[in-house]
């Protein structure tokens, strides 16, 4: 008997293509990259060819359950995005708007402390030691507008 096939599926807050093998629909959710996509189909004993329309609602919500849980299902502790958290001090991995806020988070406290990061991210500058004399001009506004040389006129 063949199964439903579904084009659209809602998963960790992300809507994903069902066109897409497993391996690379798991990288549409923020959070998960190759690697980590990789290590959950593995765990989970799905095959990394089939594509995610196919896969029925239980192997769905156990690939949600190993996102939500890598180390409990013997995920390496490298592959996680948050080691060592500051405030609770475990190993633990996040996604979606999670992910997006703690960064958030992160970079407030850094411009708190006003670290050297801090100061480069309140200014709109590059962070990370990237070249600033050539690059990097988009986005800012440079000069004069002239509408505003026009009405002091």
């Amino acid at each position: 008997m063949p199964r439903e096939f579904q084009y659209i599926i809602r998963f960790s807050g992300t809507d994903i293509n069902g066109t897409q093998p497993v391996t690379y629909a798991l990288t549409n959710v923020k959070g998960v990259g190759i690697k980590l996509a990789n290590a959950i189909i593995d765990k989970s004993g799905i095959n990394p060819e089939a594509r995610m329309g196919f896969l029925s609602n239980a192997e769905v919500e156990k690939i949600g359950d190993i996102i939500k849980n890598p180390v409990t299902y013997g995920i390496p502790v490298w592959l996680l995005n948050r080691r060592k958290d500051v405030e609770t001090g475990k190993d633990i991995h996040l996604f979606g708007t999670d992910l997006i806020l703690q960064t958030k988070k992160d970079i407030e406290q850094m411009k708190k402390i006003r670290s050297w990061k801090g100061f480069r991210h309140s200014y709109g500058l590059k962070v990370r030691g990237q070249r600033t004399k050539s690059t990097g001009r988009k986005g800012k506004a440079i000069g004069v507008k002239k509408k505003q040389v026009q009405r002091g006129k």
